[in-house]
This record gives C-alpha cells, sequence and structure tokens, in this order.
C-alpha cells in the first residue's frame, strides 16, 4: 500500500513523537481540517440526496441502528442518540406511523418493547444509502483523478484505524 507520507522519517512515530507524547500541533491541525471537511460532506450528502418522509436525524440515524435486523430497547436507542425517552417515545411514534418500525413485546420483560424494521423500513434505509452512495461516486467521477483516488483509498485505511476499536 502506498503511504500518505513522502518517506518514513515524516512519520510522526519515526521523529520520537509516539502515542504516548500527545497530540502535536500538526495533530491538532489534521483533526481540526478532517472534522470541518467530513462535516461538509455529509452536509452536502443529506442536502443532495432525497429525503422524501422529512426523516429527522435522530429518525434516520434509529432506522440505521435497526438495520438489517437488529432488534433493540427504545430506551437502548435513547441512550446510544443521546436523547431524552420521552424524545425517543415521539421518534418511534413517528416511525410505527409510517410503517418503517414495529414494536414487539419484549420476551424477557412482557412490559418492555423491542422495536426492529419492518420491510418498509428496510427498504427505505438501503434506498437512503444507495442514493447516497450513488451521489458520492457521481461526485468522485466527476471532481477526483485516478491519482486521488489511489490517495483516498490509502486514507480510507489511515480512517478506519481511527474508527476501529
Amino acid at each position: 500500500m502506498k503511504s500518505l507520507f513522502p518517506s518514513d522519517q515524516s512519520r510522526p512515530s519515526a521523529l520520537g513523537a509516539g502515542p504516548t507524547a500527545g497530540p502535536q500541533p500538526r495533530d491538532m491541525e489534521i483533526a481540526a481540517n478532517l472534522r470541518i471537511t467530513l462535516n461538509r460532506l455529509v452536509k452536502i450528502m443529506r442536502r443532495e440526496t432525497r429525503n422524501d418522509g422529512q426523516l429527522s436525524l435522530t429518525e434516520r440515524s434509529t432506522l440505521g441502528l435497526l438495520y438489517p435486523d437488529v432488534q433493540l430497547a427504545p430506551t437502548d436507542i435513547a441512550r446510544t442518540e443521546k436523547v431524552t425517552t420521552q424524545s425517543m417515545s415521539q421518534v418511534v411514534n413517528h416511525l410505527v406511523e409510517l410503517n418503517y418500525v414495529t414494536r414487539t413485546p419484549s420476551a424477557d420483560d412482557g412490559r418492555k418493547t423491542i422495536l426492529s424494521l419492518t420491510d418498509l423500513g428496510r427498504a427505505r434505509v438501503e434506498q437512503a444509502r444507495q442514493e447516497k452512495q450513488e451521489w458520492l461516486a457521481k461526485a468522485l467521477h466527476e471532481k477526483v483523478s485516478e491519482s486521488e483516488k489511489s490517495l483516498l483509498m490509502d486514507a480510507l485505511t489511515i480512517l478506519t484505524k481511527l474508527v476501529d476499536e
């Protein structure tokens, strides 16, 4: 795999600034630029792809959490989304109204409900993901050279290291 660094001497670890030295000014600069660029990319993808049902971000995220066949309690989703259970109740009610989500009693505790996607909800998630992927593929095709695409593939390997645990 082609390195994004011109030589091994450019790597922070080769200069003695290993992971224990703490973030360096260059790390902060890269982090800020990466955050800004990724946020802009996400906003543009949201704007450029349709949201027919005008679902809120939390509603779309809830569908994504349940995709493809995950079953979760509303309280678990609320915790993940960092919203109150009351807010999550409104989100769930709307998704049930749209027939994107079903409620079933928990096998462990009949007082609790478990949420899962309906076929329509699963199709909605797949359609939204496909539209975003098509928009991004078109943008890459129109704006990015083959050598830049190779650099992006290398960068994806690095970005994956940031999110994998």
